[in-house]
């Protein structure tokens, strides 16, 4: 395996060793601290366009197996480790990680101190990097990163481009696709939902032609304001059908409502995010992806409450409005990976479904 070198925008250089592609792509490097669950994080496809440096030192021990996709096609750009496994031991095990990489074209790279990288990133926030050879021209990669600008149109490259069906007998719940988690539908299908997937520009008028009883709002990628039709879309659903929102799918029902968001410095990426729910009391560990972040003070006067708050730093976890049937969470109640402390959250849209009234009434 050849020598490879992570540069970051700032001029800082992590050597190691690489595996997967060979490809070079400038993402946006984040971490996440999740001990276990590589292969969901690596087809999340709310990471497209970031190169993910995972925090748990031992990477690829058990291979990566038939079962544990989130999604078909991958959208990360790059994934950093300390320590690759190259011989892992697992009954489900069908490729390696290394296998995987290549398979999908996605740069890798090991031996990286992620600890130090890791510090780097709380401290100065997430910045533009790239994996490349060990042997380019530092100095003309620090001046390439820092004059690219990145795109945009993160919601449109993974979403669907055509409706599709996953057929049931019970609720009709149309998913607006933002480049949704198949544990999503995994988890409506468990409960019965006949699901139609729509393309994330899907209007209003489209999805409630098809009489849905509920509508879910998908995670997915970038920056939410970049979003401009969907919230639009939401705005004309709002009071006509139940909607239930997750990660960027609670941060277009908290803009369709008038209030705003705004970037963390390093975001919430990882399956041990400790998360308070206001209306029990109780304290849920979830499992969490995502950079932005609902603005507390911006929610006055629009008809949303804080439902959830992250007992880390305060910030708004979960939402409800107060007149129409329509909520969301900032984390991933369908976890995968992560555990399913807030699994319940589909269960109360189901409620919502049957009832059409807000939450508590």
């Amino acid at each position: 395996m050849e020598n490879r070198v992570l540069i970051l925008e700032n001029g800082l250089v992590f050597t190691g060793t690489g595996f997967g592609s060979t490809k070079e792509q400038v993402g946006e490097v984040v971490f996440n601290t999740g001990m276990t669950g590589y292969q969901e994080v690596l087809s999340d496809p709310s990471y497209c366009g970031q190169i993910v440096t995972m925090t748990y030192p031992l990477i690829g021990n058990y291979g990566i197996n038939r079962d544990d996709f989130e999604s078909l096609q991958p959208a990360v750009f790059g994934f950093v480790v300390r320590e690759y496994c190259e011989t892992p031991s697992n009954f489900r095990g069908t490729m390696t990680l290394d296998e995987y990489l290549q398979l999908k074209d996605i740069p890798g790279i090991s031996g990286v101190d992620t600890r130090a990288l890791t510090k780097v990133l709380r401290s100065s926030g997430t910045m533009k990097a790239v994996i490349c050879p060990a042997d380019v021209n530092i100095e003309e990669k620090v001046a390439m990163l820092q004059a690219h600008t990145m795109f945009q149109d993160h919601v449109a490259q993974v979403s669907t481009q055509r409706p599709y069906a996953i057929p049931n007998r019970g609720k009709k719940v149309v998913m607006l696709d933002f480049g949704a988690k198949l544990g999503i539908t995994r988890e409506l299908s468990f409960r019965g939902c006949d699901i139609m997937v729509v393309p994330h520009d899907t209007s209003a008028e489209q999805i409630l032609a098809l009489n849905p009883d509920g509508v879910m709002l998908s995670n997915g990628p970038g920056d939410p304001k970049d979003a401009v039709q969907p919230i639009q879309t939401i705005q004309q659903l709002l009071g006509q059908v139940p909607i239930f929102g997750i990660c960027l799918g609670h941060q277009l029902l908290a803009l369709a409502c008038g209030a705003d968001t705004q970037k963390l410095k390093f975001g919430h990426r990882g399956c041990n995010q400790p998360v308070k729910n206001l209306f029990t009391n109780k304290v849920e560990i979830t499992s969490q992806n995502h950079g932005y972040e609902v603005n507390r003070e911006s929610l006055t006067d629009t008809g949303l409450i804080v439902t959830h708050i992250a007992l880390n730093d305060d910030s708004v976890e979960g939402i409800a409005h107060t007149q129409y049937p329509a909520f969301s969470v900032q984390y991933h109640p369908e976890a995968a990976p992560g555990p399913t402390d807030p699994n319940y959250l589909f269960d109360q849209f189901m409620t919502m479904m049957e009832t059409n009234q807000p939450i508590g009434q």
